[in-house]
């Protein structure tokens, strides 16, 4: 495993769309499973999300996207859109590390800049998210974050293509009404 302190983190550009969409694929293929179509993550799944991300970092207006690296690889990325929602704020839309590189502090360090960002650039002071029901350890990080769980939903069909889902998966929205809570738990 690498410590944080040998990652560095950067704005990823257009360059990086691929490099950001094989970590996402990664991360929904071992972290999805049983709530998006198995057909869907061992097929399409990294061609669909190359085309989000290159339409996303092609066009980051009122968006940041942060990519850790260390001196041989992509170790995780966040994506945050600012002023998303007028009761809850900036939504970081998507926070994903390679296995190899969870609990190093990785996440810590990129949620913790992406609020910091949100401090500085949304209008509202509020920082959420929504992660699978099934996806326990991300929600133990994320209340260890600070971050508490306040509303249910049903997850919506990836790009809206039906038969992407298995049944009807829950997902759950974890908030931080304040966006300086997240910089303050990380410093514990």
């Amino acid at each position: 495993m690498t410590d944080t302190t040998d990652a560095k983190i950067r704005t990823a550009t257009p360059a990086d769309a691929a490099t950001v969409a094989r970590l996402h694929a990664v991360s929904w293929r071992r972290h999805y499973r049983g709530a998006y179509a198995d057909a869907y993550l061992d097929g399409d799944v990294v061609s669909d999300r190359l085309a989000v991300w290159t339409r996303r970092l092609a066009d980051p207006e009122g968006t940041l996207t942060l990519l850790a690296e260390d001196a041989t690889e992509a170790l995780g990325f966040v994506h945050i859109v600012f002023d998303d929602d007028s009761t809850w704020g900036s939504l970081i839309d998507n926070l994903h590390i390679t296995p190899d590189h969870q609990r190093t502090g990785v996440g810590r360090s990129l949620l913790t800049l992406a609020a910091q960002a949100a401090t500085r650039q949304a209008t509202h002071p509020g920082l959420y998210l929504w992660v699978l029901e099934q996806n326990d350890a991300a929600q133990h990080f994320y209340r260890a974050m600070g971050g508490n769980i306040v509303e249910k939903a049903t997850v919506s069909d990836p790009g809206g293509v039906p038969g992407r889902l298995v049944g009807e998966p829950v997902k759950l929205r974890c908030a931080w009404p304040d966006v300086r809570t997240v910089t303050g738990a990380a410093r514990t």
